[in-house]
């Protein structure tokens, strides 16, 4: 079923709040209250969301390339399986909001309200995460490559595979992070000491020293 604003509007006048197999590619459902709703398979590309209220709504296997979730309240939301490749969401409210098995390549989070926010087994690689913290976080098949974490807080965080391959980390904060699972290659070494109390690998370390041209054996 393909919905229009009217027709989204129309079923949630009629307490209808679980989509399935829905397209709503390219339309401006921007400021609609879809609090509680259930999305399955549905579709958003290039979708305007902006300032939509989303919190405790869920999405499940949703394809939703560029859409524009923009000062979104997403308080408690869950995406699970989801394509959200290149979406937008500065200034969102994305306080608890569960990110699970998605593709989040290119997505842009500046400015975000992220307190309890998770990521899990996702793809956010090129993604804009600039100051987020993950301090004590136990990020489970991230990956994180060429994405830019400029101030980001990993401190004391575990990193249980994933990567962070090529990654932008200017002052970024890596104390006490446990490193060992990640991927670190492409770092530079004018970066080395930004990972000072990071727990690194011997065989990561060896590949900081070949930079340098010294061998390792």
């Amino acid at each position: 079923m393909t919905l229009d604003r009217a027709g989204i509007e129309q079923q949630l006048a009629q307490s209808v709040h679980h989509f399935i197999e829905c397209a709503f590619d390219g339309e401006d459902l921007s400021r609609l209250d879809l609090q509680g709703c259930t999305f399955e398979r549905c579709t958003f590309a290039e979708t305007n969301l902006f300032a939509s209220k989303l919190a405790r709504s869920t999405w499940r296997r949703c394809r939703a390339g560029s859409a524009d979730f923009e000062s979104v309240d997403a308080v408690d939301a869950t995406f699970e399986g989801c394509d959200l490749n290149n979406t937008k969401w500065r200034r969102a409210k994305l306080a608890s909001v569960t990110y699970r098995g998605c593709k989040l390549t290119g997505a842009s989070f500046e400015e975000v309200a992220h307190l309890g926010l998770t990521f899990e087994d996702s793809l956010l690689v090129g993604a804009d995460l600039r100051g987020f913290s993950f301090r004590k976080a136990i990020l489970k098949q991230l990956d994180f490559s060429d994405a830019y974490l400029a101030g980001c807080d990993f401190r004391d965080a575990v990193f249980e595979g994933g990567s962070l391959r090529n990654a932008t980390i200017k002052l970024a904060k890596f104390q006490g992070a446990d490193l060992r699972g990640a991927d670190i290659d492409g770092f530079k070494l004018s970066e080395a000491a930004l990972l000072k109390g990071a727990v690194i690998t011997h065989a990561q370390a060896a590949n900081f020293m070949r930079a340098l041209d010294l061998v390792v054996i």
